[in-house]
């Protein structure tokens, strides 16, 4: 075992090289017991040497750079912890969204084609009709604003829309 106490005179590749030499294994222990994971707990324990090695000069007692290397894989090993929570969480979103958040190739070329098609048809509604169809659910208005945009009564607003939307299901199932 390395004596602590003689810490004070060595530079930071004499400290980590000692420091190594005698602690890295009990701990990666430590790391290992907290994480349950091997490989995790070996690099969360080299990441703990190098950063002490990256702030040698820093340390106010170098004599206490053991206690420094434990509490750095002590806080390591809870943020791969927190961090496995957030991932184990997001995971299970994505599992429970199913395909439905990344649609297929496929998907995307059907939904472009009957795109298309309901552009079509609505191209080939008389002028009225498209016009209050497009109002309605492109544009969102009311009833009350689409009369007033065309010029109309509510009640003929709401006929061009029953028309124009009996139109357009008869020739969408036609493309069906």
């Amino acid at each position: 075992m390395v004596a602590v106490e003689q810490a004070s005179g060595w530079t930071a590749d004499e400290a980590v090289t000692r420091l190594f030499a005698a602690h890295y294994r009990s701990l990666v222990r430590l790391a290992s017991l907290l994480l349950s994971d091997p490989h995790r707990a070996e690099e969360v324990t080299q990441d703990a040497y190098v950063g002490l090695h990256r702030n040698w000069y820093r340390l106010r007692d170098t004599d206490r750079a053991l206690a420094y290397l434990r509490q750095t894989v002590v806080n390591a090993s809870r943020s791969v912890l927190r961090h496995r929570v957030v991932v184990d969480r997001h995971a299970a979103t994505v599992r429970s969204a199913g395909e439905a958040s990344a649609p297929s190739a496929e998907t995307g070329a059907l939904a472009r084609l009957e795109q298309d098609a309901v552009l079509a048809a609505v191209a080939g509604l008389p002028a009225r009709q498209r016009e209050a169809l497009v109002l309605r659910y492109y544009a969102d208005l009311s009833e009350a604003e689409i009369a007033e945009t065309m010029g109309c009564s509510r009640g003929a607003v709401k006929s061009h829309t029953a028309r124009g939307v009996a139109a357009l299901r008869a020739r969408m199932e036609l493309w069906t």
